[in-house]
C-alpha cells in the first residue's frame, strides 16, 4: 500500500521495531506485553505488498536473531530451548501465510468500506488459522519436548488450548494497524483536499 520507496522503508522500520520490542518480551517485560510478530507479518504483507523479496526475508531474519539473542541471554543454547526444534523452521511458511494473506487483502480491498472490513476479517481469520496450524502442528509433531505417544486427539486438545489467545493477540495488533491505516488515509485525503483548494 505504500507508494514510494521512502514510505516502504519507513513502514518496514516501524514494523521491525515493533516486532523487536515485543518479541523480546521473554526477558524484558516478563510476559506483560504480547508478541506482535504475527500481526507484523500480516500488516507487512498488506502495507509492503510487492516487496516480499527483501522485506519478508529481513523480517524472518530479525525474528530468528531476536529469538537467538533472547535465548542466549538466558544462558541456554539456542537448540536446547523448549520452543526450538525441527518445527521451528516451519515458522517460515507459517509467517509466510500471514504475509500472503495481507498481500492478497491489499490487492483485493476496495478502500475504506464495510465490504473491505468484512474481507479483512475473513482474510485475517484464514491467514491466522493457517499460521497457527503450521506452527502449532510442526511443534507438536516434530519437537522432542512433546512427550510420546503423540496422537491427533492430544494435538487437537493442545491446538484448542492455545488457538484463541493467539488469534486474539494477532487480531489486536492488526486492529491497531487498521486504525492507523484509516487515520493515515483520512489525513492524506484532508491534506490533498486542502492543497487542491489552494
Amino acid at each position: 500500500m505504500a507508494t514510494t520507496q521512502t514510505q516502504r522503508l519507513g513502514i518496514f522500520a516501524a514494523l521491525a521495531l515493533v516486532m523487536a520490542a515485543t518479541r523480546v518480551h521473554l526477558s524484558l517485560f516478563h510476559h506483560d506485553i504480547w508478541d506482535a510478530s504475527w500481526g507484523v507479518f500480516f500488516l507487512a504483507g498488506f502495507w509492503l505488498r510487492g516487496t516480499g523479496r527483501w522485506a519478508f526475508p529481513l523480517l524472518m531474519a530479525e525474528a530468528v536473531l531476536v529469538d537467538y539473542l533472547v535465548i542466549s541471554r538466558m544462558g541456554i543454547s539456542f537448540w536446547d530451548h523448549y520452543c526450538v526444534s525441527l518445527g521451528y523452521w516451519f515458522l517460515i511458511p507459517a509467517y509466510g501465510s500471514l504475509w500472503i494473506g495481507g498481500s492478497w487483502l491489499a490487492k483485493h480491498q476496495r478502500g475504506l468500506t464495510l465490504s473491505t472490513l468484512g474481507l479483512a476479517v475473513a482474510v485475517l481469520l484464514v491467514s491466522e488459522a493457517a499460521c497457527y496450524t503450521i506452527s502449532n502442528g510442526s511443534f507438536y509433531w516434530l519437537s522432542a519436548h512433546v512427550p510420546a505417544p503423540k496422537s491427533f486427539a492430544a494435538w487437537s486438545v493442545n491446538f484448542g488450548d492455545w488457538y484463541l489467545p493467539f488469534l486474539a493477540t494477532t487480531a489486536t495488533y492488526v486492529g491497531l494497524g487498521a486504525l492507523l491505516h484509516v487515520l493515515a488515509t483520512q489525513l492524506a485525503r484532508l491534506s490533498h483536499g486542502s492543497q487542491v483548494q489552494h
